[in-house]
């Protein structure tokens, strides 16, 4: 799925920081990674897009701090949790010991297999 603000952003940040395509292609090629000035115009252009990694490049070279917010994604869009929420991953970050137990009580985790001294007990007298 394309996103429609990558060629705008692109060309933004790369103007507010004063670059030419071709000073972008050669920071890009100070990090060994060797894009031509044409495949930047075609990334601003719309006409194709980077790879997710050259993105993150790009995003690091002209200062792109809020990533997600600067290509028109929310990082607190439909995520809201109130303060007893709140107030409950606090108190679960303090206690790592239990994060494990909270985890297979939510159902979040697999309950671990853990053999008890009966078990085992059986299973030797068993074989005896």
């Amino acid at each position: 799925m394309r996103n429609e603000y990558i060629p705008k952003v692109l060309k933004e940040y790369r103007k507010k920081n004063q670059y030419t395509v071709n000073d972008v292609s050669l920071m890009l090629h100070e990090r060994s990674i060797d894009v031509a000035p044409k495949t930047i115009y075609g990334w601003e252009s719309g006409q194709a897009n980077p790879s997710a990694d050259m993105l993150l490049t790009l995003c690091e070279l002209y200062n792109i701090e809020n990533i997600l917010s600067a290509f028109g994604y929310s990082d607190t869009e439909n995520f809201h949790i109130t303060a007893a929420e709140k107030d409950v991953i606090e108190h679960y970050r303090e206690h790592p010991e239990l994060q494990e137990a909270v985890g297979v009580l939510l159902g979040c985790r697999p309950r671990r297999k853990v053999r008890t001294s009966i078990n085992s007990a059986k299973s030797s007298t068993k074989k005896s």
